[in-house]
């Protein structure tokens, strides 16, 4: 079996499924894969936030500066962000099982290495310069495996859900990243502080064998594959030009379409400010508010677990209090998001205060990412090219993620743990984030 045929989206199975039968083996493959991709992506996130975590035992041992740190997180970031690009694109052909299961898999084995180079490093006498380099490599390959979870997650939104119920369940999907993160954040500090940062990366690599599991136990390709009909037979959807055209024809017309692009700008401020507190909250409350590693790890646990509550309630909101309007929600969790932010940055505020301030800014930001990264886009283009236009605004997005972490370790390293200048930085982006969409609802609405 060649490489093509082994990854090309499957065939419909030539055993069909008793047709007084199909309605409840519908529901139960697609129950089953939709709650297998949404698992395996929130342990996606813990293979990626190790680094997050580890910054500060790295800075305080005098292992890696902060600029490097920031660097290393660009890497990251930067090939992510052509991964999403490239793999959206791709994904939309593929067999999701086996694109995502190969994804986590690869990003476990990283892991797996860069806690085994920590635990080696004094034994092998490398210097702090060769393991900057080697991380900053090796965890800009990460980066391309994590690019493999989003796509297919989405697309199989898109290939099991008729078009009235993607909302809903893209809303749930879109919490994974905040689970996963909380998850990564408390008990991956937990492990750091307790046996060393190394293990923080073993552990991840745990997760990862876990996360691929599930993917290979629970998620099924397409309907037709499992000798279903298609989702627009089972569902009773009326049936779209769009559907009978090439996929690729439908992928040009995205990549021309001026509404992503629009979304795209605006994702990419959303993601400078979501991943500027999910990359440098512990070590902003450690150095800027003189916490220990487990108190700053448990407020950032706090921030990510609120957004999931925030991710949920988009749906919810846009669709069901707002009748569909995605640009009032915006406008009020953009505005709430801004303040809970500059309230976390400027002011002081004890342990509770502090939870507080990024339970708001969470909460906020969940519903400005759900809606704008996800929500408006996928209104706005055909089924079959859903990943061309996740890897559009998943390339912008993803620019600006890799972009924030060099600034912000530039200028936190560069003014002795100032952070004035960058806290300057993540509000201006955080402003943009919902004012780019509000102000362009009129042309967004036209398309």
């Amino acid at each position: 079996m060649s490489l093509y045929s082994f990854y090309r989206i499957s065939k419909p199975s030539q055993e069909k499924v008793a047709p007084e039968n199909i309605s409840r083996e519908y529901k139960h493959l697609r129950d089953r894969t939709f709650w297998g991709v949404t698992g395996a992506y929130a342990l996606f996130y813990v293979c990626r936030m190790a680094m997050s975590v580890v910054k500060q035992p790295l800075i305080d041992g005098d292992i890696l500066s902060a600029a490097q740190l920031g660097l290393i997180g660009s890497a990251f970031y930067f090939v992510y962000a052509f991964g999403k690009f490239a793999n959206g694109f791709i994904a939309d052909y593929c067999n999701i099982r086996r694109f995502m299961a190969t994804g986590l898999m690869v990003s476990t084995v990283i892991n797996l290495l860069m806690g085994a180079l920590g635990l080696l490093r004094g034994w092998w006498g490398m210097s702090s310069t060769i393991l900057f380099l080697v991380f900053a490599v090796v965890w800009g390959i990460n980066g391309y495996c994590q690019s493999m979870g989003a796509p297919p997650g989405v697309i199989s939104l898109s290939r099991w859900f008729p078009l009235n119920r993607r909302g809903t369940f893209y809303s749930i999907l879109s919490a994974t990243p905040y689970l996963g993160k909380s998850l990564s954040v408390f008990f991956l500090g937990l492990v750091v502080g307790w046996i060393g940062w190394e293990y923080g990366f073993i552990f991840s690599a745990i997760a990862g064998v876990i996360g691929s599991a599930i993917i290979l136990i629970l998620v099924s390709d397409t309907p037709e594959s499992c000798g279903l009909p298609s989702v627009q037979e089972l569902s009773g959807e009326e049936p779209r030009k769009t559907d009978s055209m090439p996929t690729r024809e439908l992928q040009k017309m995205v990549v021309r379409h001026p509404g992503i692009w629009i979304i795209a700008l605006s994702s990419a401020f959303v993601y400078i400010t979501q991943h500027a507190v999910s990359e440098w909250g512990v070590l902003f409350l450690q150095k800027g508010k003189d916490y220990s590693l487990s108190s700053a790890t448990q407020i950032i646990a706090f921030s990510e677990a609120f957004g999931i509550a925030g991710t949920v309630l988009a749906g919810w909101l846009s669709d069901r209090v707002f009748k569909g309007n995605r640009f009032v929600p915006v406008l009020i969790s953009g505005l709430a998001c801004l303040a809970s932010l500059a309230a976390f940055l400027l002011t002081s505020g004890g342990y509770v205060l502090n939870i507080v301030y990024v339970a708001v800014f969470s909460l906020a930001i969940g519903v400005v990412y759900c809606t704008v990264a996800g929500l408006m886009a996928l209104d706005i283009v055909p089924r079959k090219a859903t990943g061309a236009a996740l890897g559009m605004v998943g390339l912008a997005s993803y620019v600006a993620a890799g972009i924030q972490n060099a600034v912000s370790g530039f200028m936190i390293g560069g003014n002795d743990f100032d952070f004035i200048p960058v806290s300057i930085f993540w509000l201006v982006s955080c402003l943009l984030s919902f004012l780019i969409p509000v102000l362009s609802w009129k042309l967004l609405k036209s398309h």
